[in-house]
């Protein structure tokens, strides 16, 4: 049987990540509280983001944006999205 978390972000039990998606505790407490299918949403937009907006990952400001947007993602605060973004309607 798949191991389930209750996911922050959907606020429900849902299949759970496979593995920490990186060292550290960060990586331990998204692989504890992150669902499968929000990490997934998250790395789409991570990838829109980092294209959009023109980030470099070798700047430590450009990392800190991204795990400050990252944060607010999946804690369902206001993140930033890509200019002309329009949410699909519900």
């Amino acid at each position: 049987m798949s191991r389930t978390v209750h996911c922050k972000k959907y606020d429900k039990e849902l299949p759970a990540l496979a593995a920490p998606p990186y060292p550290g505790p960060k990586g331990q407490e998204i692989f504890e509280t992150v669902s499968k299918q929000a990490w997934g949403e998250w790395q789409a937009h991570q990838t829109m983001l980092i294209n959009e907006k023109q980030l470099n990952m070798m700047n430590a400001d450009d990392r800190k944006y991204l795990q400050n947007q990252m944060d607010r993602f999946l804690n369902n605060e206001d993140f930033d999205r890509a200019e002309g973004f329009v949410p699909e309607s519900e």
